[in-house]
This record gives structure tokens, C-alpha cells and sequence, in this order.
């Protein structure tokens, strides 16, 4: 009986094992073809140089198109944050079969696919003349990011002791108040992690972000995509380089701000 759960755990962990290497090993390969010298996307690379990041601050076209998706990314994070977190503590009063359909409605965007989603949005911003703006990319991506921060937020005010909130308001503190002294030191974790998921949802979004953007307002997906249709362009590796360790840092930023073992337990 030892033998057979530790035969289970080994398996258990072979597989773990080989999902994250599947996971991680595209990325490993995208990082080294930044570093190559070859004028060609080429792993291994034949030898180790920044030339490309040199001409990626060379080229405006594609630090445009970075800019753009930092800002859109921290655009859909800021609405989604304030949109996700107020549904999910309006839906505190609600529970049955209600509850449960407006829990079903404020998912039902990412049931949506994203080409039906960009083509109704391009037709309705065109009505008022902001196809190819900002707010119009950042409106769409948060149709996606804002279930999820939603879904972030719901579980976590759902593990909080809202008795904790009632007593600083017998006490004589404002609603506001008793939210930001009370209820958001507890809940900073899965306000971090919402937050993290929105951004994220943002950087890679493309099929949205296709239909809706311009040569001014072009994110990194979509640029990568009109780059990578001629040729196999090593300033794609890159930029995918530059979000990856942007990603990477934010995380770490959040486990620093939020605890490690709260971003894991509490969200």
C-alpha cells in the first residue's frame, strides 16, 4: 500500500514536472533569440549580443507599440479593479438563484469570443468616432479582465469577517472609512492578484486589440502579428522579452507588497 501512494506520487510529480517544463521552455527559447546576433530568429543562438535590443530603442514604431500596451494594460487594470471590486461587494446582498444569474451575467463576456466581441465594439465606437483610441482598446480588454477581477475579489470578500466591518461602523466610522482601514488591509492580497490578472489579460490580448487599434494606438500582439507576416522578425523575441521580465517583476513587486503566502492562500 506504501508502495503503491509512493509510485502515485512520483507519477504526480512527473507530470507537474513535465507541465511547467512545457510551460516554461517556450518562454526560455523566446528569451534566448532576444540575445542572438543572427538577423534571424535562431535557437541556440549562434552567439550572445544586445544588438537587437540597441535597434528595438532604435525603432519608434515598435517602442510606440510597447508604450501603448503598458498603458492600455494599466488602463484595463485600473477600470477593471474599481468595476470587479464593486460588483463583487454588491453581490454580497444577494444569494440563491439570483445571486447565482448575476454571477452567471458578469462572466458571460469570456464565453464571448473575441472576434464577435471586436467586430460589434468596432461597430459601435465608429458610431462616436473612437475606433483605433485608447479608451476604446482599454473598454474592450476590461470586457475580459473585469469577470476575472470580479471572480478574485468575490472569493476573497468571501473568506473576510465581515463582523470586522460592522464593528467599525458601531464604532462610529464612515462606510468609506471602515473599507479602507478595515476591510482593504485584510483583503490587499487578492486586491494585488486582481489587479496582476487584469494587467496580464491586457499585455497578451490580440484578437480585440486587432480590430480596434490603429498605427498610433497598435499594441505589442498586434504589431508582433503585422511584423511576423513578412518575416521572422528577432525584435518580436525582444519585446516578448521585455513584457515577460516586466510580468515577472510585478509579480515579485506583489509578493513583496502582499506576502508570498497570501497572494498563494488568500485568492
Amino acid at each position: 500500500m506504501a508502495e503503491a501512494s509512493a509510485v502515485r506520487s512520483w507519477a504526480f510529480r512527473v507530470v507537474v514536472a513535465t507541465l511547467f517544463a512545457m510551460l516554461v521552455l517556450p518562454l526560455g527559447i523566446v528569451v534566448a533569440t532576444a540575445f542572438d546576433t543572427s538577423s534571424a530568429v535562431v535557437f541556440p543562438p549562434t552567439d550572445l549580443s544586445v544588438r537587437w535590443f540597441d535597434e528595438l530603442l532604435a525603432s519608434p514604431t515598435w517602442l510606440r507599440s510597447l508604450f501603448n500596451s503598458l498603458l492600455v494594460a494599466a488602463g484595463t487594470s485600473t477600470l477593471s479593479m474599481v468595476v470587479g471590486t464593486t460588483a463583487a461587494l454588491g453581490l454580497r446582498g444577494y444569494d440563491g438563484r439570483l445571486h447565482s444569474g448575476l454571477v452567471g451575467l458578469a462572466l458571460l463576456p469570456l464565453l464571448v469570443p473575441g472576434v464577435v466581441i471586436g467586430v460589434t465594439l468596432l461597430t459601435f465606437f465608429s458610431a462616436f468616432g473612437l475606433q483605433q483610441s485608447y479608451l476604446a482598446l482599454v473598454l474592450a480588454h476590461s470586457l475580459w479582465a473585469t469577470p476575472l477581477t470580479f471572480s478574485v475579489m468575490q472569493s476573497t470578500f468571501a473568506r473576510f469577517d465581515w463582523r470586522l466591518h460592522e464593528a467599525a461602523l458601531d464604532l462610529g466610522a464612515s462606510r468609506v472609512y471602515a473599507f479602507r482601514t478595515v476591510v482593504v488591509p485584510e483583503v490587499r492580497a487578492g486586491l494585488v492578484v486582481a489587479a496582476l490578472v487584469a494587467f496580464i489579460v491586457s499585455l497578451q490580448e490580440f484578437v480585440m486589440a486587432l480590430f480596434l487599434s490603429g498605427p498610433d494606438t497598435r499594441t505589442v500582439p498586434v504589431q508582433a502579428w503585422n511584423s511576423l507576416r513578412q518575416s521572422l522578425d528577432p525584435l518580436v523575441s525582444v519585446v516578448s522579452t521585455i513584457l515577460l521580465a516586466v510580468v515577472v517583476l510585478l509579480v515579485l513587486l506583489a509578493g513583496a507588497l502582499a506576502g508570498l503566502d497570501r497572494l498563494a492562500t488568500d485568492t
